[in-house]
């Protein structure tokens, strides 16, 4: 029923509808995961995941419709510009829909007065921002028992290699990923939303006026480093498609792969904004706009 409200030529018209879509799909999923699962003493360990795999099912018809519609646009003899100007809609059609999984996820984490429902979250925000402290960190934020070994401290040029490198893992991964199933790519987004969201929790749970700067804290190089992975899931979905519509070697199944190829090199220049950002920019502006 759901896949039937929204299509791809209507999301482009209007993208933002999308936060109120991700902000639907996000909030039905986690109310869903709790009330079906709460009481399982051995599905409950897992709610983050169900979570984040609800919200992708809600999702999937979406964005598989989408990337078909966008692949029907290519056509020979494109700059990087009109590439880009072809497929703006659809990426910021996703952008919303990641934003609007952030704030309803966000949202219920500072509601909810357990962390039993963001504890892989929890765990993933700790392993990224405090890696040398991390048994004290999953503690303090309500997980009791954790079996991750404390890490190292590490420099901000160590600490910019470990998250270009991890995000650009995470790329190559959501780009298979998308090649073997079109929309497969979406798992990757919706819990990197959850992830987001539970560190814009942390931040601002002790006082929900702080919730803005939390989102801001964030999504400063967030929405950059999720437009970078938006951006490869297209190219990968289209190309997917394009096996399924088109012989191999025809014309159009070049001018496919060219287009994706262009779009995954312009995903990596957008990630990488995104790794300088995060450490060298966010941690300097942040205490000026929103001070403690």
């Amino acid at each position: 029923m759901f896949e039937m409200l929204l299509s791809p030529k209507k999301a482009e018209r209007r993208p933002w509808e999308l936060f109120f879509v991700g902000a639907f799909y996000a909030s039905i999923s986690l109310l869903l995961v709790n009330w079906m699962f709460s009481a399982d003493p051995v599905l409950s360990k897992y709610s983050g995941i169900l979570i984040v795999t609800f919200t992708v099912m809600f999702s999937l018809p979406f964005v598989y419709f989408t990337i078909r519609y966008e692949e029907k646009k290519i056509t020979k003899d494109k700059t990087i510009q009109r590439l880009l100007g072809e497929h703006k809609n659809a990426i910021f059609a996703f952008l919303w829909l990641f934003v609007g999984f952030v704030v309803a996820f966000s949202f219920w984490y500072i509601v909810l007065s357990s962390a039993s429902s963001f504890q892989a979250q929890i765990e993933t925000f700790c392993m990224i921002n405090r890696p040398n402290n991390f048994n004290d960190c999953v503690t303090q934020y309500g997980i009791k028992k954790s079996g991750v070994i404390n890490a190292n401290v590490l420099s901000e040029t160590d600490r910019f290699r470990a998250i270009f490198s991890n995000n650009l893992s995470v790329l190559m991964f959501t780009l298979i990923f998308s090649l073997i199933f079109g929309a497969g790519a979406i798992f990757v987004l919706a819990w990197n939303a959850s992830v987001i969201a539970a560190a814009i929790g942390i931040f601002a749970r002790s006082n929900i006026s702080a919730m803005p700067c939390g989102l801001f804290r964030y999504l400063i190089h967030g929405i950059p480093e999720i437009a970078a992975y938006f951006i490869v899931a297209l190219a990968g979905g289209i190309v997917s498609t394009a096996v399924i519509r088109h012989e191999w070697g025809t014309d159009k199944f070049w001018e496919v792969l060219e287009d994706s190829l262009s779009l995954v090199l312009v995903s990596i220049v957008v990630l990488l904004g995104a790794g300088l950002i995060e450490v060298w920019i966010t941690p300097d502006l942040v205490p000026k706009i929103c001070p403690r």
